[in-house]
């Protein structure tokens, strides 16, 4: 929501100053009021009062006191993250993939659901529902602050709406609206790479770097990036359809209506068809890569041809953002170890001189729980780092107060 400087009001620089505060505790806590001050460049009378309002909510809390640098060691305050509890939600085409966090992403119970036949919006919507009261039941004492929805698709976080999405027969449906009618509770929807990717950034291989690259690997091919610092979604929220890049002017038929798409070449169905042309009709993919692994040429082939084309188009990611770190995951690494040595090479290869040296690939193999990790991510994000789009200064909104 954007806020035009001239209608801010004494309450609008309080929010400001607290969802600041806020964020300053979750990403440096434990810390003193002091260094919060200083962190949020607000004065100590306000840090006192917003603090006292968090303990009292049971938002934050005290713990043992920092290192003295003489005179009383300072009190320092953290995130309690015992104090609520939020849900996410991954939705494919066909099950919810649902977790119960606390306030740290940690996983309280969880749960994954199938959606049935009925693909509508309004079916949808109950039986996201219904996993997310099932879920609430579970910690009935906490504060629940809301949930996060992550699927494949373009998103438009802001307005809350799936503007398309390739698995579901779904065109600007407004699933925020839909589900916070339902649930009576915050809603926060987003593409399920970008959600997985900002759980990288909190708790995973990330952590701590201003500029690095999610890929995932499973039916699709999904593209997460953090570029200084912050999750780069697009102009409309359809930033990192990696996937769909087209590879080959004249190739197969993608999911998407188009063809050619790198999904439609290196995507598991892709990868399976190719297996079965070579190894077999009734030969699976799992028995194609165990093919390779034995030695067998053809499906050999198969895994370096879908390499190398990955690689040509991951290579291109790299000359232009020039990411740290490049993390590969998704229900796609199974079938990595045959890809790795290959993609390699063909970073090698195309990546501008130099940018390949200094570039850092990991793989990490995420179960279903790490998808709706991510997605409880979106409502933590949201609750630690309030988006207020006013053109100010900390200190300019205390000012003003």
């Amino acid at each position: 929501m954007s806020i035009p400087m001239r209608s801010a009001n004494r309450q609008t620089i309080r929010q400001i100053n607290e969802a600041l505060v806020l964020g300053v505790i979750h990403d440096h806590g434990p810390i003193s009021r002091t260094d919060i001050a200083d962190l949020s460049n607000l004065s100590p009378a306000t840090i006192t009062g917003i603090m006292g309002k968090f303990i009292r909510q049971g938002l934050a809390r005290e713990r043992e006191a920092g290192a003295s640098t003489g005179g009383r060691p300072p009190v320092l305050v953290e995130i309690d993250r015992d104090a609520g509890c939020v849900v996410g939600v991954k939705l494919t085409e066909t099950h919810l993939i649902a977790a119960l966090t606390d306030l740290g992403a940690e996983v309280l119970a969880q749960r994954t659901t199938p959606i049935g036949n009925d693909k509508t919006p309004e079916a949808v919507v109950e039986s996201l529902a219904r996993v997310i009261e099932a879920l609430r039941e579970e910690a009935p004492n906490r504060r629940f602050y809301g949930v996060g929805v992550g699927l494949a698709g373009a998103i438009d976080r802001r307005a809350g709406i799936c503007r398309f999405s390739p698995y579901l027969p779904w065109r600007d449906v407004p699933l925020r609206r839909l589900l916070r009618a339902r649930i009576s509770s915050p809603v926060v929807i987003e593409n399920d790479v970008s959600a997985l990717t900002l759980a990288e950034r909190w708790f995973g291989g990330g952590a701590g770097l201003s500029d690095f690259v999610v890929v995932t690997l499973g039916r699709g091919v999904g593209l997460g990036m953090v570029l200084d610092g912050r999750l780069y979604r697009g102009g409309h929220g359809a930033g990192g359809e990696f996937g769909h890049i087209t590879m080959e002017i004249d190739g197969p038929l993608c999911d998407c209506g188009k063809y050619g798409c790198l999904e439609a070449l290196v995507g598991e169905p892709a990868l399976g068809r190719r297996i079965a042309a070579v190894c077999g009709p009734d030969a699976t993919l799992a028995q194609g890569a165990d093919l390779a692994r034995a030695g067998q040429p053809e499906a050999l082939a198969v895994f370096a041809s879908a390499a190398q084309t990955l690689g040509l188009a991951l290579a291109g990611v790299v000359n232009v953002l020039n990411p740290t770190r490049v993390i590969v995951g998704g229900e796609g690494v199974h079938t990595l170890d045959l890809l790795l040595e290959p993609l390699r090479t063909t970073l090698d290869t195309h990546c501008f001189d130099g940018l390949f040296a200094d570039l850092d690939l990991i793989v990490e193999p995420w179960g279903d729980d790490a998808w709706a990790r991510g997605a409880a991510g979106l409502m933590l994000d949201e609750l630690f780092h309030a988006r207020v789009d006013l053109d100010r200064k900390p200190e300019l909104a205390e000012a003003l107060a």
